[in-house]
């Protein structure tokens, strides 16, 4: 199994002169510690489980890019891109553009977008939730097409595009790996099958996230995608300072006995300095799992 970072906040003490230079630690340190992908969400404004929208908040793809600077070897990604933040020939450039530089480093990670607030605030277009998700069917064939090469007219429901040319190309073989987050069992989960690399889904405990591994092996079925081509990875958090190493672990190991394949954590206190301490052997046991 893998462990992965994510950063949710940014709201450090300091900031926003703090900011660059606590974040290229935090990545450095997730880097050299071993964990498999360092994520940031993609958000305007902060989102209310974590604080105030008058919180700091990066841009996403930005903030990749800086990462990427100062890391090596560590998978980079946003947990998740909303499909109505960008225009989607754009997001496929710049999720390239990500993957040239950081040497084949980089995810789409994408879903279909709910926070209106942020929309509403930056002028943002926020359409009904049906029209969402078919931006976002589209938006996945797209990346398909650019990805492959093919600059020949794209003519969908919502975006059309004369010459789809995506040069340079990615590094990444075939492609950068699509991740969709949600887990909506009719829509969300079926176009993980249709088109995906990788699921997300909330840790709702084993028992919870196998049921929505089963609705994605219905779909996978119902396709003809071999369920096992789509990496599972579970959003959780962890805090080392209350739960020992074992018990993280072993919470692990109940999600990877139903099938997950990659654990995406937010740390507790993560700007702090001594904060993964217990990382290189929480990701060494982590590894370990099968």
């Amino acid at each position: 199994m893998k462990i992965g970072l994510q950063v949710a906040d940014f709201t450090w003490p300091g900031a926003p002169a703090s900011i660059g230079p606590t974040f290229a630690r935090i990545a450095h340190d997730a880097d050299e510690a071993g964990m498999a992908s360092l994520w940031v969400m993609d958000h305007f404004f902060q989102i209310s489980t974590i604080g105030p929208p008058e919180h700091e908040m990066l841009e996403g793809y930005a903030a990749l890019a800086y990462a990427a600077g100062v890391t090596k070897t560590i998978t980079l990604g946003t947990l998740v891109t909303g499909v109505t933040y960008r225009h989607p020939g754009l997001l496929i450039k710049t999720v390239t553009t990500l993957d040239v530089l950081s040497g084949g480093r980089a995810w789409l990670g994408i879903g279909a977008a709910w926070n209106e607030e942020e929309h509403r605030g930056l002028g943002v277009p926020y359409p009904v939730t049906s029209e969402r998700f078919e931006r976002l069917e589209e938006t996945l064939q797209l990346a398909r097409q650019m990805w492959s090469g093919d600059d020949s007219p794209f003519e969908g429901e919502h975006y059309r595009l004369e010459r789809p040319l995506n040069s340079p190309a990615a590094l990444s073989r075939p492609h950068p790996p699509i991740l969709i987050g949600g887990g909506g069992e009719k829509k969300t989960l079926r176009m993980v099958a249709q088109y995906a690399d990788a699921c997300n889904i909330f840790d709702m405990g084993p028992d919870g996230v196998k049921a929505k591994y089963d609705v994605i092996r219905g779909h996978c079925d119902s396709v003809g995608r071999d369920y096992a081509d789509i990496e599972k990875t579970v959003l959780s958090r962890v805090n080392l300072a209350e739960e020992s190493v074992e018990q993280v672990v072993d919470r692990f190991g109940q999600l990877g006995a139903v099938g997950t394949d990659h654990v995406i954590v937010g740390l507790a206190r993560v700007h702090e300095e001594g904060a993964f301490e217990k990382v290189p052997d929480l990701v060494a046991q982590v590894n370990a799992l099968s």
